[in-house]
């Protein structure tokens, strides 16, 4: 297993794109990985791609491999015209994955049922969001880069439709992002999901938080970030090893995995405190739970 970081680790320090790089190779790191490059801001298609290759350019200065590229999706509108218009987004964002030099692009499916002002079940949008996501992994083949969505968005946290996606997309080129700390947010097993969804894995992430069941105390005093569960936990991001994530156990069960795992280990930092001070104590546990 190769360890990586994310680039939106060091998001609360303000530092800019090749610092970040520059930290990560000091670190130890051998890839980081981006998110939602220069996202808000009104660059040009073509100067969006000049300036992810200057990235992948300072990565490679540095001994750095650029694992994945991430962004966000919908892939679910109600309206055909709105879901081509995000498919060719989304083929725009291959082509940035592949200039970064980027194997994998991850996308979002969706993150609830309300679509406008209608309630779909995930059920009845699964044909048209498999559709979609077939259209856009058969786009990233040509460009060799393999997409892959990650349960992130509580519509899709759970196993099963984890799976389902998997299955219905039903393409050689298309995969799962496990984040190991994200099935928290849907109140499902960690241990139990990497179990079962191990053998789609193009990519892993891994964070740590700690989870307040419902009604418990806890102290709110303290500067921390605070999510709510799907079923009104709380879960406060942490650093890796402080929470209740079982990281260490979850690898374990990716190299025991048919076929076993060898792939990218990205932490994904998202705590209150310092990133710069608890990125390298992160990339330190990676190391003892990698082995």
């Amino acid at each position: 297993m190769k360890l990586a970081v994310s680039a939106y680790s060091y998001a609360n320090s303000k530092i800019s794109d090749v610092e970040r790089i520059h930290r990560a190779a000091e670190t130890g790191f051998e890839g980081i990985e981006f998110v939602e490059l220069l996202e808000g801001r009104e660059v040009t298609h073509e100067e969006k791609l000049a300036y992810v290759t200057t990235l992948r350019r300072e990565a490679e200065a540095c001994g750095l491999a650029i694992p994945a590229y991430a962004i966000g999706a919908k892939m679910y509108h109600g309206d055909r015209e709105a879901d081509q218009a995000e498919i060719e987004r989304l083929k725009r964002e291959v082509e940035v994955a592949a200039a970064l030099g980027a194997p994998v692009m991850r996308h979002d499916i969706i993150n609830t049922e309300v679509v406008g002002d209608r309630v779909v079940s995930f059920e009845r949008m699964l044909p048209v969001i498999a559709e979609n996501v077939r259209t856009v992994t058969e786009y990233a083949e040509t460009l060799g880069v393999r997409t892959c969505s990650e349960n992130h968005g509580r519509l899709i946290q759970d196993i099963d439709r984890m799976e389902k996606i998997y299955n219905t997309v039903g393409h050689d080129n298309y995969g799962l992002l496990l984040d190991i700390g994200n099935f928290a947010c849907a109140d499902v097993s960690s241990t139990a999901a990497v179990s079962r969804l191990a053998p789609y894995a193009v990519h892993v992430h891994v964070k740590d938080m700690k989870i307040i069941p419902f009604g418990e105390a806890y102290d709110d005093t303290v500067p921390q970030i605070c999510i709510t569960s799907r079923s009104a936990n709380k879960l406060i991001l942490c650093t890796l090893g402080e929470g209740d994530i079982p990281v260490a156990h979850c690898l374990e069960i990716l190299k025991r995995a048919k076929p076993s795992y060898d792939g990218w280990i990205s932490l994904e930092y998202e705590g209150k405190k310092d990133c710069l001070t608890e990125i390298p104590k992160s990339f330190a546990l990676m190391k003892q739970y990698v082995g």
